[in-house]
């Protein structure tokens, strides 16, 4: 979401950062930089203001520009002060939802029409249900959008979360008292109400909002805004906050090639904290909005951490271990590889993982210079899957012939399997080595835990 804004402050800071010595004007002329780049971006005039002027105030002082390092020095600046924009300084609100509360509980979900509303209600469900362990009923009060109320029932039984069944020419006030009726005999911790979204906010809608809010009397009232309104998103959600009242935000397609000043901008506006983005159309693909990771990433810092959540809910504990076991005797087969290939996969798009790397801009680069994506690694693995049993755990069987079979059966060329065969062949003599030296060899070696490793089929 932060691609252009990563690339222009990665330019604006780079030149600070080569010089040694930094004066006044040469800091006043980055922030003149820095301030095109977020308005570029998307981020409100008023917000953009107010940061420069922190940023400039904190960075012209005489510790700063006299210190070891000014070009870093300043850069911590920005970071802390996009840390504080983002809500995650000292007096940050807190960011999980509040499930505090007799149950049930209510959350309320608000948005505009086509904001990925019914979605997110169902993925925040599976969340909630998944990682909170929390028995979730939901229920669309959505009867003015032609199959909304089906939509979310297809969606619960994707996600297995309970819907409340829909009646007929009930209004959505009715509905919301039905909900918390069900889920107080039915002994339910959550209520997820999904309330209808219009093309634009009108006093009707807001009128039901605040209805059903005061029969529900929900613990969040979550704003479902989507990242690529750009500035109408911000006005979306003053208006929201001013009428119905929120306690989050909730951004969706996070992933997309939004300018992302939305995102630094409905924080600073409405006071609220963003809780949550959707990064994808899963319904495992939602993250927690971490204030100092996303400023970490704007400034190309990556988000180490975040890579390894993603690593730990994807990646399967088992088969890791199997495959930490074969390294140890040395012996590593395409089977092998391709289980690599399969959990990379899982754990998403390449742009996405690529951007929780530090130098993700540079990375990307390298990626786009030797053509691997998504479609590079699904061809990588078509070629192992068009091999026989035999010739995965035998590499040696693959004459020209073979090699031709392969190609043909995977949809490629020759010359791609013999690419493929080569990048096996350096793995395998690493996995030997690494076998040879035993456990502390293992962990210093493995794709992502040596120091500044990549995986093995990545561009060094």
């Amino acid at each position: 979401m932060f691609e252009n804004l990563t690339e222009r402050l990665g330019t604006v800071f780079d030149k600070l950062t080569r010089r040694g010595v930094l004066s006044e004007a040469d800091v006043s002329e980055a922030l003149r930089e820095v301030r095109v780049a977020l308005l570029e971006a998307d981020v409100a005039l008023p917000v953009v203001k107010t940061f420069i002027e922190q940023v400039k105030e904190k960075a012209v002082g005489e510790d700063i520009l006299r210190s070891v390092t000014p070009g870093q020095m300043i850069i911590k600046v920005v970071h802390d002060q996009l840390v504080e924009m983002l809500g995650g300084g000292e007096t940050a609100a807190p960011t999980a939802i509040n499930l505090a509360g007799a149950p049930p509980v209510a959350i309320l979900m608000v948005g505009l029409q086509g904001s990925g509303k019914t979605t997110t209600t169902a993925k925040v469900a599976r969340r909630l249900a998944r990682r909170e362990k929390k028995k979730v009923l939901m229920a669309s009060l959505d009867i003015y959008r032609p199959a909304a109320q089906r939509q979310l029932a297809v969606l619960g039984e994707q996600a297995e979360i309970p819907v409340l069944p829909a009646v007929l020419g009930e209004r959505p006030f009715a509905i919301a008292k039905r909900a918390m009726d069900t889920a107080r005999k039915e002994a339910y911790d959550v209520v997820l109400l999904d309330t209808a979204g219009r093309q634009h906010v009108d006093d009707a809608m807001m009128a039901e909002a605040a209805a059903v809010r005061d029969a529900a009397r929900p613990v969040e009232t979550l704003l479902v805004a989507d990242a690529l309104t750009g500035q109408d998103a911000v006005n979306v959600a003053q208006v929201f906050h001013e009428k119905v009242g929120l306690t989050g935000i909730v951004l969706t397609r996070a992933d997309g090639d939004a300018r992302g000043g939305a995102a630094l901008s409905m924080r600073a506006v409405t006071g609220c904290p963003i809780k949550l983005m959707g990064v994808g159309e899963k319904l495992d693909e939602l993250e927690t909005f971490d204030a100092a990771r996303v400023a970490g990433r704007i400034l190309g810092q990556g988000d180490v951490v975040g890579l390894v959540e993603k690593a730990a809910e994807t990646i399967d504990k088992e088969e890791a271990e199997k495959l930490a076991a074969k390294m140890l005797k040395g012996a590593f087969t395409l089977e092998d590889m391709a289980e690599q290939f399969k959990q990379l996969r899982k754990m998403g798009d390449m742009q996405g993982l690529l951007g929780m790397l530090p130098g993700a801009a540079k990375a990307k680069k390298q990626m786009a210079a030797a053509n691997m994506d998504d479609k590079t690694i699904a061809r990588q693995e078509a070629i192992i899957l068009s091999m026989t049993a035999k010739e995965r755990r035998n590499p040696k069987l693959l004459n020209g012939s073979r090699r031709r079979r392969i190609a043909a059966g995977a949809g490629t060329s020759v010359p791609e399997v013999n690419r493929l065969l080569k990048q096996y062949k350096q793995m395998s003599l690493m996995m030997k080595k690494m076998g040879k030296m035993g456990k502390r060899g293992l962990l210093r070696g493995m794709p992502g835990l040596g120091p500044g490793a990549m995986p093995p089929h990545f561009p060094q």
